[in-house]
């Protein structure tokens, strides 16, 4: 399995695309003029009022809308760190490392918001969710730095290491270790990517978390209130800090300032994988063309996404949940019965499914709508099929077993908007409507006859003269390669009086084929 990051830098913005293997399996984008406010950034904020119905409180933050901070948000050691801002705010406090900070009696779990809060008061929060659609950021006053290895958390004293890292051994090794340099008055919590990782690994990264909290507070005697203390790392840092391992094998991007940055991070946390940063420099082929990006995004974030075998998959939002309906389309196949082919494409589909999770970063309740199977057997295998798919999903998420009905319902957890990328375009037939963007026909196209040309000594294809052109003009056109491929030559005949969109295919009768 390879991995590959490709950064394409513009003046209003810069996009990640994250490959696996060629495919695209996720899509980020920053924004010069984006809202201030990214999931891990900590601000100084301004209590603004406790409402004691919903057991929280709104927050102003700075931004248009205020925060929310619900009291489960608030973490054990709230009290704690109300007197450690206070003290610091006021100058009284010059060592921030917390070994001679005296600790306050932690709050209530099940205690009342206005208890331990107040309308004017001071808190440090940090952003777990962005904000979304009308609803401002959601917020916790239970403080965590993310780092390469350790995830550091003031104001703690525990220890625990992910549940991803499967070896018992391998778990206490590394529980002992950070025990053994654990700063007091923090917590830590190992990462799944520390396992293997030296004391020396670890210490390096403690030490670098340690340094941002000390920049950090030095904010506090001077900040404005609310403002941010503390930002995330940019945007190209944060994904190799969460997503990078040994699988990678490059890292392409087109701004020369960027590679020099992302050069200097992967030498601070991956010293020997330097040289996989390469400088993309051509002026001929922008970089999201030269690694086939552009057309992925066209015809991945469709309604209407296609499979492999003419399968496809309907995707719909509403406001409370996603739906994804799985269809096997028209195609030939070699299974002898309906739940052999039922279960083909629904393994098909769920590979695909878990793909456009990510990729289009969907959160929230989604309900999977599969071909209907009678064996148990087989939704248990489907079952397993798509909790592996997902395996290496970051967000965290929950999947329950295919119904007699064949759905399955997921929860994926939603911390940043959806990506939501439009793929319809001006319709050249028809000045006031729109159609799916013309690169989606072509996969279409090349779909059937992937399927046709195995069942038919001859096939005729009748086309939009536009797509008639693109399709059998220079070399190698689509055309000479579907000759390589299959040995057949398919003629390609323009035709004035089709919609843009519109294709028909003929046999060596002249008959229309429809399967």
């Amino acid at each position: 399995m390879n991995k590959e990051l490709i950064i394409r830098s513009s003046s209003e913005a810069v996009d990640f695309a994250l490959l696996k293997d060629g495919k695209l399996i996720e899509l980020h984008k920053e924004e010069e003029h984006k809202s201030e406010f990214s999931v891990g950034d900590i601000f100084i904020a301004k209590i603004r009022k406790p409402v004691a119905g919903l057991n929280a409180a709104f927050v102003n933050v700075g931004f248009e809308k205020d925060a929310f901070l619900h009291y489960h948000d608030l973490g054990p050691n709230l009290s704690s760190q109300l007197k450690f801002l206070k003290l610091v705010s006021a100058g009284k406090i010059k060592d921030f490392t917390l070994k001679n900070f005296q600790f306050e009696k932690e709050i209530d779990k099940n205690g009342i918001i206005a208890d331990v809060l107040s309308a004017n008061q001071s808190v440090l929060v940090q952003v777990v969710k962005e904000p979304i659609s009308t609803k401002g950021p959601r917020i916790s006053s239970e403080l965590s730095l993310a780092g390469r290895f350790i995830v550091l958390v003031p104001f703690s004293d525990r220890v625990s290491v992910s549940q991803k890292i499967e070896s018992r051994e391998e778990k206490d090794r590394l529980k002992k270790l950070t025990q053994a340099i654990r700063p007091k008055g923090f917590g830590i919590i190992v990462r799944t990517v520390a396992e293997g990782k030296s004391t020396a690994e670890l210490e390096k990264d403690l030490q670098n978390l340690l340094s941002r909290w000390t920049a950090m507070c030095k904010k506090i005697p001077t900040a404005h209130h609310p403002s941010k203390v503390l930002g995330e790392l940019n945007r190209a840092s944060s994904i190799l800090r969460d997503v990078f391992n040994d699988s990678f094998t490059g890292i392409h991007i087109d701004d020369e300032e960027l590679f020099y940055q992302t050069k200097d991070y992967l030498l601070e946390i991956a010293p020997s994988k330097q040289s996989i940063v390469k400088f993309y420099q051509s002026r001929d082929t922008p970089i999201f063309e030269r690694y086939h990006i552009e057309r992925q995004i066209k015809t991945s974030f469709g309604k209407t996404v296609s499979m492999s075998r003419g399968a496809y998959l309907i995707i719909e939002h509403t406001e409370a949940l996603h739906v994804i309906d799985v269809n096997s389309g028209n195609r030939s196949n070699k299974a002898t019965n309906q739940e052999d082919t039922a279960l083909e494409v629904n393994m098909i589909a769920a590979a695909e499914i878990a793909r456009q999770l990510r990729l289009r970063d969907m959160g929230g309740i989604i309900v999977i709508d599969f071909i209907d199977m009678s064996n148990p057997d087989n939704r248990k295998v489907l079952f397993d099929k798509l909790r592996e798919e997902m395996s290496d999903d970051k967000a965290k998420h929950k999947i329950l077993p295919p119904s007699k009905f064949g759905l399955v319902q997921i929860t994926r957890q939603r911390v940043r908007p959806e990506v939501n990328i439009k793929t319809r375009e001006e319709d050249p037939n028809n000045g006031n409507g729109e159609i799916e963007a013309p690169i989606q026909i072509v996969d279409k196209i090349n779909q059937d006859l992937e399927r046709l040309l195995k069942t038919h000594k001859k096939v005729v294809l009748n086309a939009h003269p536009f797509v008639a052109a693109y399709l059998s003009k220079g070399f190698p056109s689509p055309r000479s390669k579907w000759f390589f491929e299959h040995r057949k030559w398919v003629k390609i005949i323009p035709r004035d009086a089709y919609t843009y969109l519109e294709y028909h295919f003929y046999d060596d009768k002249g008959n229309v084929i429809k399967d």
